[in-house]
């Protein structure tokens, strides 16, 4: 037989001869995957056959009709698109190796699935139309998914029909997961989202180039495929989001702040900046105890864990500070799980990251505020239209009858409001960013002060010592192992009493009561004052085992 499939007069030509021939050296790919360089691949060219002899120019081979009507043989599909790219295997290059149960990772062409979410949309939107009735998300996302697969079918039963090779099991799902992710969920990021050994995704895109970054809950940092393939589309992704959530990304509201599915948070500007940043900090722990801070993190000792359970036992109010990415929202959570069940809680935060309204088994009965940065211009009270600030939020909720009131982050004026719940009532919880515990109060001294004139440095201090009663100061350090891998180690490395204090200078007193150690997390200094140690022993506290370490690690305090 000669290689363009035809044979010498006299001899039947089999159909399984004919598409041997015809296919033996067709580049056969998968409709949805790039070549090395990202392009798309070039169709081959067809092999020199004289039409009137090459079976294969036949409806049944060519998938080349005017209409789906013309294509004979086959049910009609409710789709008409064809496949974009010449058939190729699902390119698996990129595959963490640090993480032996991951299933391969397939590197989709998402250009295409990016024509293929319009078509799932138009359908979408015309289906929900049809149905009329009001559609709650979950339906929305269910229908979406039968589209889908209605989609896919449609598509996979065109590549057999037209003699392409068929998509595999595998690559068939990889496929709709994508489209799914592209339709409902984060698109090209949502991979990197759904990996539990990710603590941050950096992004920093600019021109045609995208990079993409790693942290691993290990400090490890590794480089990751580009989640769009320009600054332009990167731009285009997060204003789509921002509108999800009604939170405007433009030019003229350069930075996003929101929450993302599955509780991440991410933060992303652009146009003040040299390129289009973004950060997406992964939360993994929301129903962490002290007994896993101390056994299972080692991020301090039960000593120091009894003290802050008895601290939040006792209604104390306790500020958590340290610099980004010490770990202060999961300690927040867990001085959270001491708090008694039937006891009232209010969250304030600037997007959703304790979710303790979530977990109904631990929290029986929580209001969670969240911030709305608004929409529009600026009006002439200087706000703008719909805007809701946590300083909104912490008023409101004095008529929500609370046991206490959690604020996720205090950055700015909305500290004046916290103080006034820390007064109002106990056990008020906080963080705060600062280089070193004794920095904590200063700096909530300075955001105390960005609420007005009327608010001077002696006022917002004397506010503060007598509400402030603990700051626990965290530390994060990331090591090099010497063997390629390295390790991130968070913990508790001060814990501070306040009180007011007559000194004209400073204002208030600070007593280190765990103190820095150079061995480990801080550990008991026995400066702990008597009638505080005298209240915290009524709800628990073992001031033994407190007096016993304080002589154990007598002068291992760093200085």
């Amino acid at each position: 037989m000669s290689t363009n499939g035809h044979q010498p007069a006299g001899e039947p030509l089999s159909a399984e001869e004919w598409l041997a021939a015809r296919h033996a050296d067709r580049d056969q790919r998968s409709p949805f995957a790039r070549t090395s360089n990202g392009a798309h691949a070039a169709p081959p060219p067809a092999n020199p056959i004289a039409e009137d002899d090459d079976p294969s120019s036949l409806p049944m081979f060519s998938g080349a009709w005017a209409s789906d009507d013309d294509r004979p043989g086959r049910t009609r599909s409710e789709f008409s698109l064809r496949p974009l790219v010449p058939s190729d295997p699902v390119n698996e290059s990129y595959v963490d190796h640090t993480n032996p149960d991951q299933t391969r990772d397939a590197v989709l062409d998402w250009d295409l699935i990016a024509q293929y979410r319009a078509e799932i949309s138009t359908r979408l939107t015309a289906r929900l139309d049809k149905e009329g009735g009001r559609i709650t998300e979950e339906d929305r996302r269910q229908k979406g998914i039968e589209v889908i697969e209605e989609l896919v079918k449609a598509e996979a039963e065109s590549l057999v029909s037209t003699g392409r090779r068929p998509w595999t099991t595998e690559e068939e799902k990889a496929l709709k997961r994508a489209l799914e992710a592209a339709l409902f969920g984060l698109g090209r990021l949502q991979p990197l989202v759904d990996k539990s050994d990710v603590e941050n995704i950096i992004i920093i895109a600019s021109g045609p180039d995208c990079s993409v970054w790693l942290e691993k809950t290990d400090g490890t940092v590794v480089t990751a495929p580009p989640v769009a393939d320009s600054e332009d589309e990167l731009r285009e992704f997060l204003t789509d989001l921002g509108a999800r959530q009604n939170r405007p990304f433009t030019e003229a509201r350069p930075s996003l702040h929101l929450r993302l599915p599955g509780g991440a948070r991410l933060a992303a500007a652009s146009w003040v900046t040299a390129n289009t940043s973004v950060v997406i900090r992964r939360h993994g722990l929301r129903t962490v105890s002290l007994d896993e801070m101390v056994y299972d993190r080692k991020a301090c000792g039960p000593v120091l864990a009894d003290f802050l359970a008895a601290c939040v036992r006792a209604g104390k109010s306790i500020v958590v500070s340290g610099v980004q990415g010490s770990g202060k929202t999961t300690w927040v959570r867990a001085l959270c799980s001491c708090i008694p069940p039937w006891e009232m809680i209010g969250t304030f935060e600037t997007e959703f990251e304790l979710y303790l309204h979530e977990l109904r088994d631990r929290h029986r009965i929580v209001h969670a505020w969240e911030h709305r940065p608004g929409s529009g211009e600026i009006g002439v009270d200087g706000r703008r239209a719909g805007e809701f600030t946590l300083q909104e939020a912490l008023h409101d909720s004095f008529r929500f009858t609370l046991a206490r009131q959690i604020v996720g982050e205090v950055r700015g004026p909305e500290v004046w409001d916290m103080l006034k719940a820390m007064e109002s009532g106990p056990g008020s919880i906080c963080t705060t960013h600062a280089r070193s515990a004794d920095h904590t109060i200063e700096k909530l001294v300075s955001c105390a002060m960005e609420k007005g004139p009327q608010v001077t440095r002696e006022l917002a201090i004397s506010k503060l010592a007598a509400a402030v009663d603990v700051v626990v100061y965290l530390r994060a350090d990331v090591t090099d192992n010497g063997d390629g891998t390295s390790r991130k180690r968070r913990w508790v490395e001060e814990v501070l009493v306040v009180d007011p204090s007559a000194d004209a200078v400073r204002g208030y007193a600070t007593a280190p009561v765990f103190a820095p150690n150079r061995l480990g997390p801080a550990t008991a200094t026995g400066k702990l004052d008597n009638h505080l140690a005298q209240e915290l022993a009524r709800h628990g506290f073992d001031l033994e085992a407190y007096t016993t370490e304080a002589k154990a690690y007598e002068g291992v305090a760093t200085t």
